[in-house]
């Protein structure tokens, strides 16, 4: 593209999370013209650094005027963060990257998995901001979505088995310090969710709506739909904890206007970027967390026809949310816009 900079003033707002961590690991290993970059986090972490290629950058508290001669900014520092500072940082110039929920499901504001629907990524202009989606929605769609372009589904139940990492590090720690109590025959406490975690699982992910739904099982619903440009796709979602640091996996159950089988899937499923099959039973081949962790492609395993119904199919997909389920999805987006869209 005639003009277009070859290397751009990039700002991490959330870039002491462990989401950040993975942001800077991601943009060094994938080479990502980064001229600048510029940290950013909340006043209790101005005076900390970070390393970016080898090199410690100074953190500075995020503000208002924080984006500054910054081309993008990618937001990790949760939706009221977001909300205040997102337009913010539009407003000076910047295209934002958000991570958080706080855009997700405005009508300008495009929400993207460049694997699966990257022309929407032009729709920045209409606000400045593009929207990440969910980390267990773009497991789960990456590999829905080809099915969903092959033989179009038209109602998925899904349930998800969701790490402890997903809530942040004090969840981890809260994981870990309740495994080594256990150990020592010590009582478990829980901080960080309702109960322990543990040895348990908890089939609560957010807070409870009205109709006995979560509200991230509400993004699986309402985020799915606009991805796939679909709003008659039914879809009936149960989100689960489990005792699992990182990498979210997804039960699917599928059923397709088009006549589907388990070798057309495969078919559709080996071709699509971004997606691995792994789906060996009589060797025990099969998507795990164990796998799926820190690695860019998500797996997709357990292929086989649902019984229940003419066109119906099941499957399970594993990813590791830090990774593509939220910043490796976020930088390709990134490298998108650099090369097609600004």
């Amino acid at each position: 593209m005639p003009g277009r900079k070859k290397a751009y003033n990039v700002a991490i707002a959330g870039a002491t999370g462990a989401v950040g961590e993975v942001f800077l690991d991601i943009l060094a290993k994938r080479n990502f013209p980064v001229a600048l970059l510029r940290p950013l986090a909340s006043a209790r972490s101005v005076g900390k650094r970070v390393s970016f290629r080898g090199t410690p950058v100074a953190v500075e508290e995020l503000g208002e005027n924080s984006f500054e001669g910054i081309d993008i900014a990618f937001f990790s520092a949760g939706a009221t963060r977001s909300r205040e500072f997102g337009p913010a940082a539009a407003r000076a110039g910047a295209v934002v990257i958000d991570n958080s929920s706080a855009f997700r499901m405005d009508p300008e504001v495009p929400l993207v998995v460049p694997e699966i629907n990257e022309p929407r990524i032009a729709d920045w202009r209409k606000k400045g901001i593009i929207a990440n989606p969910n980390c267990t929605t773009i497991v789960m769609l990456m590999a829905l979505a080809p099915l969903h372009r092959a033989f179009r589904a038209k109602r998925v139940v899904a349930s998800s088995y969701q790490a402890v990492s997903g809530a942040g590090a004090s969840a981890v720690r809260e994981l870990e310090d309740q495994v080594r109590a256990w150990a020592a025959g010590k009582p478990l406490e829980a901080k960080v969710f309702p109960y322990q975690i543990a040895f348990n699982l908890i089939p609560h992910i957010d807070d409870f709506e009205e109709d006995g739904f979560t509200k991230e099982e509400m993004k699986l619903v309402n985020e799915s739909r606009k991805i796939l440009d679909d709003y008659a796709l039914r879809v009936c979602p149960t989100t689960v904890r489990v005792p699992v640091l990182a990498a979210h996996a997804v039960s699917v159950t599928v059923e397709t206007a088009e006549p589907v089988t388990v070798e057309s899937a495969r078919e559709v499923f080996e071709k699509a970027p971004g997606l691995q099959v792994m789906d060996d039973p009589g060797a025990n081949k099969y998507p795990m967390p164990l796998y799926a962790t820190g690695e860019d492609d998500c797996f997709v395993g357990r292929i086989r026809r649902d019984p229940t119904v003419e066109n119906g199919l099941t499957f399970w997909v594993v990813g590791d949310q830090l990774r593509k389920g939220a910043a490796l999805n976020a930088v390709q987006i990134a490298e998108k816009l650099v090369e097609k869209y600004l």
